[in-house]
């Protein structure tokens, strides 16, 4: 197993992402750190504690974004470090404080303790494609959008998309503190993540998934950030990869396939024909592509979209969120 005898450090653990993301590690053998806000909370530490291979090597502590140092127990003696913890939001409501502060100062509270930690070896931070393609100019369909495009800050301040704010904020603060100090450092930016949930919670990009089949409600009007999916497991073992390849370095788009919400919904209902699927809205953003090159020399080959969205029902089905 490529993981056996080394210890790494997952933050936000009992989120969609990082929840497999500590499944996958356990897996390949390896000692996980894995934070959360509270241990007393069964939401947050109950699925963990039931994964394979967690009763030998998972260990759990509790870490807050904003304290200072709480992170220095979880990645003491860790060899790789996967940030992932960062709230997540597109409501209107959410406010900048929410987002902001958190993603950033958490990241940089994280990235303080990794240097203070002679072993840590390369952190792997979980961004967005937020941090990636969210311009004033509409994205035409012969953009091809790979790790080279950055989000426009003043014009996510100017709109008051506090989540994508946070993410090209957070992303920049950790790239000038991880060159000032000497850390190896990889982002990678997931599109849309979609899949089976192990947490008991639903989660903010599957709940997207659930109010589409269940409401016809449009998240992407708006902005094409929402229009670009990608498997949980997939985003899993590209982090694993990221921290585990020696060549790997800078950022690394994660997007399985570009999509419009109704040919989503069009999938869905050829697979389960029982379900009441919405009528289709008007498509009236440009559905772009995005470079897979980067990514795939991780050795990430996408799971088909259908695969993903059959797996995300299931799950749905399986906890209760969805009845049909």
């Amino acid at each position: 197993m490529s993981g056996e005898g080394k210890v790494v450090c997952v933050t936000g653990a009992s989120g969609f992402i990082a929840s497999w993301l500590v499944k996958h590690l356990l897996h390949r053998g390896y000692t996980v750190h894995a934070t959360v806000r509270s241990l007393k909370d069964p939401n947050k530490v109950s699925h963990l504690l039931a994964l394979d291979g967690a009763k030998e090597r998972l260990h759990l502590f509790e870490a807050d974004l904003l304290e200072k140092n709480s992170f220095d127990p979880a990645i003491n003696g860790c060899e790789g470090v996967f940030h992932t913890a960062s709230p997540v939001s597109f409501s209107p409501s959410a406010t900048k404080v929410e987002l902001v502060d958190p993603a950033v100062k958490g990241t940089l509270n994280v990235l303080g303790s990794c240097g203070r930690t002679p072993s840590v070896k390369r952190v792997v931070v979980t961004s967005s494609t937020a941090a990636v393609m969210y311009k004033s100019n509409p994205i035409s369909p012969t953009d091809v959008i790979d790790e080279t495009w950055f989000s426009d800050k003043e014009f996510a301040e100017e709109t008051k998309q506090w989540y994508v704010l946070s993410k090209v904020l957070a992303e920049e603060a950790a790239w000038k503190y991880a060159g000032e100090n000497s850390i190896d450092m990889v982002s990678l930016h997931p599109s849309l993540v979609i899949g089976p949930l192990l947490q008991p919670i639903i989660n903010f990009s599957s709940e997207v998934i659930l109010k589409l089949i269940k409401e016809g409600k449009d998240f992407m009007t708006s902005s094409p950030l929402l229009n670009c999916y990608v498997d949980v497991r997939d985003v899993a073992n590209a982090h694993i990869e990221a921290f585990e390849m020696p060549s790997a370095s800078g950022r690394y788009c994660l997007v399985g396939e570009p999509m419009h919400s109704s040919q989503v919904l069009k999938i869905v209902g050829q697979v389960y024909p029982s379900l009441a699927i919405p009528e289709k809205y008007k498509e009236d953003l440009p559905i772009f592509k995005v470079s897979q090159e980067k990514a795939k020399s991780l050795g990430i080959n996408f799971t088909s979209i259908e695969v993903s969205l059959k797996d995300t029902i299931e799950s749905f089905k399986e906890k209760n969120f969805l009845r049909f």
